[in-house]
């Protein structure tokens, strides 16, 4: 299987991508909206037609909320999303929304989230993945329990971790970038979104790792990276297929689906093909580098 024989190259491509993404969480940051820092959401709705967001934008910026995000929400709507407004900013914004009354416009929702709630919630969400990651390596150690030779269970579960922690780097890296150069947030949806591609990734590489412990009871004297190597064969139609059809849903939303998870849509679009790209190029390649260099080591 080229995978195999490449090991390498693919390896070294994901430790690129996971440098990269490191490199760029430490240099810009992450774009924390309101859900995690606290601050304000207002959500307006125009009777008409809606205002270019630039318009609005340039409005805002000019009487001194140059800091409020907007973001259009369904065909006549938008959200401002800020730092803690007072009634009066609040009642101002509206006003500064209609562009000089230039357009008729409502107020559906507002809401104000504060900080210690914003920081309580990002506690839970790093809580959270922690957590997901602990029990998915129990899991994994469980199931391959009785697959001892060549290779031990929890090394199983070890290089699992490994592939899911650069599941959700990437992405993570991505929207530091996003949020640099175009403002965009992370907010709850965005740990939704990492959840769910963990959830993904895993079935993936599960997939690939139960045909390689069969594989291993059938041929036990067999050599180990031939045996990976058939066993991703065996199991590499599947997996792109079966992942090509979920990304090609995830990006339909990506394109055609509401703005409200457009966000959600994206980490999970980018997850998805690096939660791919990890089950087959990453995970079964780590468990021949494991064999070889136990081998090495006797």
């Amino acid at each position: 299987m080229f995978v195999i024989k490449y090991k390498k190259i693919f390896i070294g491509i994901s430790v690129l991508f996971v440098t990269l993404s490191i490199a760029a969480v430490i240099v810009f940051g992450l774009k924390l909206g309101i859900d995690f820092k606290g601050g304000s959401s207002l959500e307006l709705s125009y009777n008409t037609t809606r205002p270019e967001i630039t318009e609005i934008k340039d409005s805002l910026i000019n009487s001194g909320f140059g800091d409020a995000s907007i973001q259009p929400a369904g065909e006549k709507g938008i959200v401002i999303k800020s730092r803690d407004l007072t009634e009066a900013e609040r009642a101002t914004i509206v006003s500064l929304s209609s562009l000089d009354g230039k357009y008729q416009v409502e107020q559906k929702s507002f809401t104000t989230i504060g900080p210690s709630v914003g920081s309580e919630l990002k506690k839970k969400a790093i809580a959270s993945i922690i957590l997901v990651l602990l029990a998915i390596i129990l899991f994994v150690a469980y199931v391959f329990r009785k697959v001892s030779y060549p290779v031990s269970s929890w090394k199983y579960g070890f290089v699992v971790i490994i592939a899911l922690i650069h599941d959700i780097i990437i992405p993570t890296g991505v929207f530091a970038v996003l949020g640099h150069f175009l403002g965009v947030e992370v907010d709850t949806l965005f740990i939704v979104a990492l959840l769910t591609t963990l959830g993904l990734s895993v079935m993936d590489t599960i997939v690939v790792f139960d045909r390689i412990r069969e594989n291993i009871t059938a041929n036990r004297n067999a050599n180990f990276s031939d045996l990976v190597g058939q066993s991703l064969s065996q199991t590499f139609g599947r997996s792109i297929n079966t992942s090509l059809v979920v990304l090609l849903m995830v990006l339909s939303l990506v394109f055609f689906g509401p703005e409200s998870t457009r966000l959600f849509s994206i980490v999970l679009a980018i997850g998805m093909f690096f939660g791919t790209y990890s089950s087959i190029f990453l995970a079964s390649p780590l468990l021949v580098v494991i064999e070889s260099l136990q081998k090495k080591n006797k």
